[in-house]
């Protein structure tokens, strides 16, 4: 293989549904390293999102390409295929050079015994008393239990397997870094869990940059982590160190880390992965999506006038089809329509008390956690107002930016990687 293109210690998956705010976004970073801290910004968008908003990817690559000239920007950055599938990732070749391979429809499906057989063969390590650095309680696993393991998972690093080496055949082998998403399972996986899927994914000789693994808990879209913050960071501490153990073990990236999806507006969380990374100097890569979405929504209202009577119309018409919005995200919301406003009631509210109501400030008695997550998965609303609310956008981009730009900063990337001096 030739050089790998590598990705940087600290990472941050921004996403930019109308492709506006990569600008704001990246002054989050630039104002990140001029406090002594790399953050190598990555720009994220979904097939879905764009089959919701009707763009093309190239647009996230262009509109990354105009910040980092607009903006001096001479450091790494990278666009990001997200949640591609063998039936989607041929739209992205071109525009992407980090792709997020998502095996979730996998997980589960059973590999055959004589596969599962196989790898227990090549694993014996994996059998028997197993001891991991930095966890204090050694693991006893049967070759029963290896195998299957192995059978639940086997199949899904199979797939990752055949979606890399199409996009390797199409850009090159190491011209792109590689995320595996294994998140969307039952339970969250156990040391020796994550190990064997880590050795299964070096078998398959894919150069896995970044790993989702499940955690405990819910990580609804655009508010605050919802759990057990002892089981979590547990688990963090542990997936960190069976990465070490596999990077030596099995020949992996020596710069893999973990992938925290659904990572904005998590804030609780957030001293608990900053602990960990000290402990262990490890880097992290955390995406988000949706949290800029609402940040524009925040400085059109915030403008007042014409635009915060366009944020209120959004509301209506999302409240209006919260059906049709809530199904592709059930998995992820919890909204109590009970404890939605009134589309009269928010058509009187100032631009102050719509502001209040939707900004993640979960310490100000106004806020509103259920209209916040409805209007989070509402953005096909306003995809299908444009190009009225891309030109409310543009008419606004001083209040729109500047609260993008701090969100990002002061609420995500100095509480998880800057000190707080």
């Amino acid at each position: 293989m030739s050089k790998l293109l590598s990705l940087g210690r600290y990472s941050f998956g921004m996403g930019d549904r109308f492709a506006h705010q990569a600008r704001a976004q990246l002054r989050a970073c630039i104002m990140a390293e001029r406090r002594g801290v790399e953050i190598v910004p990555v720009w994220n968008k979904s097939n879905r999102e764009h089959a919701t908003i009707g763009s093309e990817p190239s647009s996230t690559r262009l509109a990354a390409e105009a910040a980092v000239r607009d903006l001096g920007w001479q450091k790494p950055y990278h666009v990001d295929a997200d949640h591609i599938r063998t039936e989607s990732v041929d739209r992205f070749l071109p525009h992407s050079d980090f792709y997020t391979i998502d095996v979730a429809d996998w997980i589960g499906k059973p590999a055959s015994s004589t596969a599962a057989r196989k790898f227990a063969d090549q694993h014996a390590e994996l059998i028997g008393r197993m001891e991991i650095h930095n966890i204090s309680q050694p693991f006893e696993t049967t070759r029963e239990q290896v195998e299957q393991i192995a059978g639940k998972y086997l199949t899904a690093v199979q797939e990752a397997g055949k979606i890399y080496r199409y996009i390797a055949r199409a850009k090159g082998e190491g011209n792109f870094i590689t995320e595996v998403s294994m998140d969307e399972t039952d339970a969250p996986q156990t040391p020796p869990e994550l190990l064997i899927i880590l050795a299964a994914l070096a078998d398959e000789e894919i150069p896995v940059q970044t790993i989702a693994p499940k955690f405990t808990g819910r990580f609804n879209k655009g508010v605050d982590y919802v759990g057990d913050l002892a089981q979590f960071e547990k688990e963090f501490n542990e997936d960190l160190a069976v990465i070490a153990t596999a990077v030596k073990q099995y020949g992996l990236p020596a710069n893999l880390k973990l992938s925290v999806h659904s990572g904005s507006d998590k804030f609780s969380i957030y001293p608990a992965i900053r602990r960990a990374l000290a402990r262990f100097r490890a880097g992290v890569h955390v995406k988000t999506a949706g949290t800029t979405w609402l940040e524009e929504l925040i400085g059109l209202a915030e403008a007042g006038g014409d635009a915060l009577a366009l944020a209120k119309e959004i509301y209506a018409r999302a409240l209006d089809h919260v059906d049709e919005l809530c199904a592709p995200y059930a998995s992820v919301i919890d909204i109590d329509r009970s404890k939605l406003p009134p589309v009269k009631t928010v058509e009187s509210w100032t631009a102050e008390q719509y502001v209040s109501a939707l900004r993640h400030d979960p310490k100000h008695q106004a806020f509103n956690p259920h209209l916040r997550q409805l209007l989070h998965v509402g953005y096909k609303i306003a995809a299908k107002m444009s190009p009225r609310y891309l030109s409310a956008l543009e008419a606004h981009e001083a209040s729109v930016s500047r609260n993008v730009t701090e969100n990002l900063y002061e609420r995500h990337l100095k509480p998880l990687f800057l000190s707080q001096g």
